[in-house]
């Protein structure tokens, strides 16, 4: 069926999540949604008019095919003239992209032969780490790379180091000229560091969406154009996103499965002492869903101060988890530790490839239960399991199920885990958007690397104990 005439398919089931199922000091009843179920409305009628008035422009991304067009254009133009692709960003600027191609390339496609891979070989350079990024460019051929460097501003600290870093190694290996031509710079439309070299330099760029935070970019270019070189269906994606969106019209929180989420994760917070929220896909494949929902959920509502100004200091912390992996590390604590946790396990309804498990040799009867089985089956029994080992905890749980794993599906998750972030954070009163205590620390690593302009804030940095003070004096 074509992308365009699905309908969203997710399922979410709650029910374990619920007081009948692990008591009413665990679970959310009834009541506790019929008593939050006004706010959510009057919640979804002022998100309703921001929109209107130009906020939240995220909602829109879904529409944009033109955008997406040009992308498949470029992607095809580029995909079979470079042997390899490196990504430079952090956070949302490259969380999304990394997310999107583990869900939907092969899991190995770097090794694959040239023949057998759809694009590129993939890198992504987020952390300044030397030894990665040496590794990185030892292991590409800089004749052949095309580099994609994603910031809004290309003020970064981590990014604009990354990117000089490249640039400098480029340069050397085919020269300035050529190395213009092996450069896309994804970021603002008009203005910011990166903006201005790219205007200098030559270098193509696509825009990162004004008015949009960086963790809800990854259905802009920042998400869709490393995608689409990867051989990704981009215009599935958004398929898959406006499906969702059109799902998620109705202001009753039963209805609207975002507003759903959001209700249950921070009733689970706010009147259940859950404040740590748990995502635990059941395939390799959606791991990447987890790690970009994390900064989404850790970034957009851990607030010290309500929208009033009080101080609330607001948020559950996200943790990762992927199965069945983790129930031989985390599912222990998480069962009998503290019961301090909701847990979103996802489940896939049809894996894309099927291994049958051969049959135990006769001499082992103990592995007899594995005839006529297969690994998928094993995997999704195995999360059954876990969700009936929590239950019977009185550890609430609730099951997110896709009917499988493709694009449509992919961007259904991004817009659900979007919305339903939104919408936490009104039922927080805090804002979802911007991030005070991220640009605390940008601003103290520009002041430790003795960037002009934050003379203050090092000389007050310097007021630290003795140990701290000689580390800045060294730098």
């Amino acid at each position: 069926m074509a992308s365009e005439n699905r309908t969203s398919g997710l399922v979410i089931d709650y029910r374990n999540a619920t007081a009948t199922a692990v008591g009413e000091e665990h679970g959310v009843s009834a009541t506790d949604l019929d008593d939050i179920a006004p706010k959510v409305a009057d919640e979804h009628a002022r998100i309703g008019q921001e929109h209107d008035s130009g906020v939240q422009k995220w909602q829109d991304l879904p529409d944009n095919t033109e955008l997406a067009d040009e992308i498949v254009t470029f992607a095809g133009d580029v995909r079979d003239r470079f042997s390899d692709f490196i990504l430079i960003g952090i956070g949302g600027s490259s969380l999304g992209a990394i997310a999107t191609i583990g869900a939907l390339g092969h899991p190995f496609r770097n090794l694959l032969p040239p023949d057998q891979r759809e694009g590129p070989r993939f890198f992504v350079l987020d952390n300044p780490d030397p030894e990665k990024v040496a590794a990185t460019l030892e292991t590409v051929n800089l004749e052949s790379t095309l580099v994609n460097v994603v910031s809004k501003s290309g003020q970064t600290a981590e990014t604009a180091a990354n990117f000089l870093v490249v640039r400098d190694a480029l340069h050397r290996a085919v020269g300035p000229d050529k190395a213009r031509d092996q450069i896309v710079a994804t970021t603002d439309p008009a203005e910011g560091l990166l903006r201005q070299l790219s205007d200098q330099e030559g270098y193509r760029t696509f825009p990162v969406p004004p008015g949009v935070d960086g963790r809800q970019t990854v259905l802009s270019a920042v998400g869709l154009l490393p995608a689409a070189i990867a051989g990704v269906d981009v215009h599935g994606m958004l398929a898959g996103a406006a499906a969702m969106r059109e799902r998620a019209t109705s202001s009753d929180v039963r209805e609207n499965p975002a507003y759903l989420l959001a209700a249950l994760s921070v009733l689970a917070d706010t009147k259940h002492h859950k404040p740590m929220l748990v995502t635990m896909p059941y395939a390799d494949a959606l791991y990447g869903i987890a790690d970009w929902f994390r900064q989404l959920w850790a970034e957009s509502l851990g607030k010290k101060l309500s929208v009033n100004g009080s101080v609330v200091n607001a948020g559950q912390t996200p943790i990762k988890a992927l199965g069945a992996i983790d129930q031989h590390s985390q599912i222990q604590l998480y069962t009998e530790g503290p019961n301090d946790k909701l847990i979103q396990l996802i489940a896939v309804g049809g894996y894309r490839d099927t291994v049958a498990i051969p049959d135990p040799p006769g001499s082992m009867p103990e592995l007899g239960y594995f005839t006529g089985g297969e690994l998928g089956q094993l995997l999704d029994r195995e999360r059954l399991a876990t969700s009936w080992a929590l239950t019977g905890a009185q550890r609430p749980n609730l099951t997110i199920t896709t009917p499988s794993i493709d694009a449509f599906a992919l961007g259904e998750f991004f817009y659900l885990l979007q919305l339903q972030t939104v919408m936490a954070g009104a039922l927080y009163d805090v804002n979802p958007f911007g991030q005070p205590g991220v640009e605390a620390g940008k601003n103290a690593t520009y002041a430790l690397m003795g960037r002009s302009g934050y003379e203050a804030l090092k000389a007050e940095l310097l007021t630290e104990p003795e140990n701290a003070r000689a580390y800045i004096n060294d730098a």
